[in-house]
C-alpha cells in the first residue's frame, strides 16, 4: 500500500464550525462550547481511497476571517486542498467563504475544493436559498453538513481526498 499525505486548509469566517467540523470528522465528537481558533490548529486523519492508496489528510483549521491577512496566506503556503466553510444560517459568511477562496489562489494555484454549508441541524433557519447552492454546484462540490450530526461531514472529506488522490 502507498502512503501520501496532503495539507487541506479549512478557511470561513468566524463561528461557522471550523473547529467542529475537524473535530467531528478527526475525533467523531462534538462540544457546544465556542472556543475561538487563535492562529492556526493542525489536526489528520487517514483516509484509505482503495487498497492501494492510503491519504493522510493534514487539515490546517486556520483562525475565522472574511479576509487573509500575511499570517494566514503564510498558513496556506503548501495546502493541496481547501474546505470552505459558511454557516447556512448567516448568509453573508457564504459570500466570505467564497471571498476567500479566490484569496486562497493567490497563494495556492489550483488547489482541490469543496464548500462545506454548515448547521443543517437548524436548516430551518438557513438565510442560504438552495437555488444559490444549486448555482454554486455548476463549479464547485458543495456539501451540507452538521458537525452536531455528523450529516454530510464524511463525505465532504472523502470527496476531497479523492480529489487530492495521486
Amino acid at each position: 500500500m502507498s502512503d501520501f499525505a496532503r495539507k487541506v486548509c479549512m478557511l470561513g469566517d468566524f463561528g461557522v464550525g471550523k473547529t467542529s467540523l475537524v473535530a467531528r470528522y478527526v475525533r467523531n465528537t462534538f462540544s457546544d462550547k465556542y472556543l475561538t481558533t487563535v492562529g492556526v490548529k493542525v489536526d489528520s486523519r487517514s483516509v484509505a481511497l482503495s487498497d492501494e492508496v492510503n491519504l493522510k489528510l493534514v487539515i490546517w483549521d486556520i483562525a475565522g476571517k472574511a479576509a487573509l491577512d500575511s499570517v494566514n496566506k503564510n498558513y496556506l503556503r503548501g495546502a493541496s486542498g481547501l474546505i470552505l466553510v459558511a454557516d447556512g444560517t448567516r448568509e453573508p459568511s457564504l459570500r466570505a467563504a467564497l471571498d476567500l477562496a479566490l484569496q486562497a489562489r493567490e497563494v495556492v494555484a489550483s488547489p482541490a475544493c469543496v464548500l462545506f454549508v454548515n448547521k443543517l441541524d437548524m436548516v430551518d433557519r438557513w438565510e442560504v436559498a438552495p437555488a444559490v447552492l444549486g448555482e454554486i454546484r455548476r463549479s464547485l462540490a458543495v456539501f451540507e453538513t452538521s458537525a452536531l450530526s455528523g450529516d454530510g461531514v464524511e463525505a465532504g472529506f472523502i470527496e476531497l481526498a479523492r480529489k487530492l488522490a495521486p
